[in-house]
Formats: C-alpha cells, sequence, structure tokens
C-alpha cells in the first residue's frame, strides 16, 4: 500500500460572517495527538477573548481515526467538534487540524445552524488550503564500481532518489534518499546493472 497522500503545505486561515458572528478557522498540518492540541493552545492563546475557540484534529493518514481529538469547547453538545471532525476525516487530507473561533454577534444559530456554521467552516477552509504530499523516504548507502556509476545516475529520476553524498574510495560510494516504496525497484535495479556487484542497505 502506497504511503503517500495530501498533507497541509502551510498554515491556513479564513473567515467569514455568519449571522453577525464572526468566524475565523485555522488549519495546520499535525503529525501527533499532542501537535494537534499544541496548535489548539496556540490558537486559543491568540484569541483569548473569543466567545468559542471549537476543534478537531486527525493526525494520521485520510479517514484514519487512531489519533483523532475535537471539542465543542462550550457550544451545545456536538454542534462543533463533531462536524468539524467529520469534515476532517472525509477530506482525503492527513495530519490536520481545523480550530473554529467564534465570536458571537448576538444572533443565536440554534443547533442546525451551529452544525452547518462549524462544518462549512472548515469546508471553506480546505477549499483554499495549500497541500504538499506526504511520502514516506528511507536514506540508503549504494557502493558499486566505477563503471556503473553513468548508468546508475540515469536511473536515479525514475526512482525518485535524491543523492545526499558522494564518497570515492575503493568502489564509488552515495548516500541516497527515495521514497520507501521505491526502494524494491532501485534494489533490483542495480543488481541488475552491476550484475550483482553493487551493494545496497540502509545507511545507519
Amino acid at each position: 500500500m502506497s504511503k503517500r497522500y495530501p498533507v497541509p503545505a502551510s498554515r491556513h486561515r479564513v473567515e467569514e460572517s455568519i449571522k453577525r458572528s464572526r468566524f475565523i478557522t485555522n488549519l495546520a498540518r499535525v503529525e501527533t495527538a499532542e501537535e494537534g492540541r499544541e496548535f489548539v493552545n496556540e490558537i486559543k492563546a491568540e484569541f483569548p477573548d473569543a466567545t468559542h475557540n471549537c476543534w478537531a484534529f486527525a493526525a494520521g493518514p485520510p479517514g484514519d481515526t487512531a489519533q483523532v481529538g475535537m471539542s465543542d469547547d462550550g457550544e451545545p453538545h456536538g454542534t462543533a467538534g463533531r462536524p468539524m471532525l467529520n469534515v476532517l476525516l472525509h477530506s482525503d487530507v492527513g495530519e490536520i487540524a481545523a480550530v473554529v473561533t467564534r465570536y458571537f454577534g448576538g444572533v443565536k444559530l440554534g443547533t442546525g445552524g451551529l452544525v452547518r456554521a462549524y462544518s462549512g467552516m472548515v469546508k471553506l477552509g480546505l477549499e483554499t488550503l495549500p497541500l504538499s504530499e506526504r511520502v514516506e523516504t528511507v536514506i540508503v548507502e549504494a557502493l558499486m564500481p566505477y563503471n556503473a556509476v553513468t548508468l546508475f545516475q540515469r536511473l536515479l529520476p525514475e526512482h525518485e532518489t535524491e543523492v545526499l553524498e558522494e564518497r570515492f574510495g575503493a568502489d564509488a560510494g552515495f548516500l541516497l534518499r527515495l521514497p520507501k516504496e521505491r526502494l524494491e525497484g532501485l534494489e533490483a535495479a542495480l543488481t541488475e546493472l552491476t550484475d550483482g556487484q553493487a551493494i545496497i542497505g540502509e545507511s545507519d
């Protein structure tokens, strides 16, 4: 199974007024539940005078519920955190946290209106959220005869491999970083290229 999936590329903020209440959505990438809570605390510290700072996070791959959290922060039970989390879990974006800050404007929204407002604010943020791709990488060392180097270098783009370091001794040595899912293919290609003379293994 591929370990690639979209994640937030940077923090992102959107704002909207709904029936005179001011809503501010902040989105960020979080890789652990602890990072999710830290982000929530940061936003709460930025908007300490807000009526509510409701939040949700899903700190794993898209749709994964192993590391999730949510809070209605004083809104009626089930009207904010849960709807926000549902949007995040169905967004196809992983490692994401959302805090929706509300400044009450004097008009009550009712429970249905609150659910629509909080889930809608997360959707609004997701529409313009800059994304990058999470790729699980490994760092490996490859040793090979000098006569294989040119052909080996031509293989690198095909296997999305980056050379971190070159070492030239009795053999040519390279420290490489590549997506974990590409390692088997690179090993096979290098073995074939050098008639089994190349050595490739994970770096310490």
